[in-house]
């Protein structure tokens, strides 16, 4: 349990989640743009929250190869995708979460800092 309340920085997991409705089209360049390393962090995975989208946004986050996938078979808002993904995130033994909008809205890049 002390492993885990000080966990040594490289072995420190930061999970970006990305709640999604209906970005298809805007998250493969969301997920691009997301570095695959950060000094100081083990490991840097993605989870994708699709809230029931019709467009194939869980096939496309699929094909890019996130980490974790989680969909919802019918929209619940951005509220309860939020919530789950912070849940889902901690299930996964992430140390750090990032919040991410598939639309661009944030810049990847400033997730090191």
């Amino acid at each position: 349990m002390a492993a885990r309340l000080f966990p040594n920085v490289q072995t420190m997991k930061l999970i970006v989640q990305i709640p999604c409705l209906n970005e298809a089209e805007s998250l493969p360049a969301t997920l691009e743009r997301i570095p695959a390393r950060i000094a100081g962090i083990g490991a840097v995975e993605t989870l994708v929250i699709d809230d029931g989208s019709t467009d194939g946004t869980d096939r496309i986050a699929a094909g890019l190869g996130v980490d974790h996938l989680l969909r919802f078979p019918e929209h619940r808002g951005l509220a309860r995708a939020f919530s789950a993904g912070i849940d889902r995130c901690l299930r996964l033994g992430a140390d750090i979460i990032v919040n991410l909008d598939a639309d661009n809205q944030y810049d990847p890049a400033d997730i090191p800092r």
